[in-house]
């Protein structure tokens, strides 16, 4: 990339489970470009802070657990399967996504010295191929000189039903109850957060999802990104 050049990334945020992971993936593949799943990133930090039983206000260790993930961290996309997430060699695709880990995640992404390293570690995914970057903070923070951001949202309900369906799909034994309280929960840490809150860009494209299939919003964002492209 020459000096001075716009990174290619395409900067999805949203709260969660706004469609952000499924788009991204379905994105990058359609576009040919790399994908970067900023979650995975902290919930491999949250994971670990689980396993470790480190206290969630415990700052310096955290922070220690961060900068071992970034050094470890590695996601992969096998054709035609879903993408997995490695430590070192150890595959933690699952068990970043138990109940217990996405408890933890929000408290622990708070933590200033966890998102430096883990803002480190997403800008270090910049590709010459391009990326298509997701998560809370990425075109306001991460990338904010992103050619594209991209706003995905949904209705509450909605986000409560898309991620209760993903939990049990993966034969989880968990409740509705409980997902709409990890949700809300989340929307509030992550909105009100002092370092990188979840915000909208100036510049994003907002894309309310709610009776959105995941092909119609891919579609809608191939479609700007491939306009400004041209437009270039």
């Amino acid at each position: 990339m020459n000096a001075g050049e716009k990174p290619r990334v395409i900067a999805i945020d949203g709260p969660a489970a706004s469609g952000k992971s499924t788009v991204a993936l379905s994105l990058s593949r359609r576009l040919g470009f790399r994908l970067m799943d900023s979650g995975s990133m902290y919930r491999a930090v949250a994971l670990l802070a689980v396993e470790k039983e480190v206290q969630l206000d415990d700052e310096n260790t955290l922070f220690e657990l961060a900068r071992s993930v970034r050094a470890d961290f590695r996601l992969e996309l096998p054709p035609g399967a879903s993408p997995r997430v490695f430590l070192g060699d150890r595959d933690v695709t699952e068990a970043i996504r138990s109940p217990g880990v996405g408890e933890a995640v929000s408290p622990v992404s708070v933590v200033g010295g966890v998102r430096k390293e883990m803002v480190s570690l997403q800008r270090e995914s910049v590709s010459e191929d391009g990326v298509v970057a997701e998560g809370r903070d990425i075109g306001t923070v991460v990338f904010s000189d992103a050619p594209l951001k991209v706003y995905l949202d949904a209705a509450l309900e909605e986000r409560i039903d898309r991620r209760y369906k993903e939990l049990t799909d993966k034969g989880m034994n968990i409740t509705r109850s409980s997902v709409e309280k990890e949700t809300e929960m989340r929307d509030t840490i992550d909105s009100s957060r002092e370092h990188s809150p979840l915000s909208i860009a100036p510049d994003a494209v907002l894309i309310d999802t709610t009776d959105m299939s995941v092909v119609e919003v891919v579609e809608e964002i191939s479609k700007i990104w491939n306009s400004r492209q041209r437009d270039r």
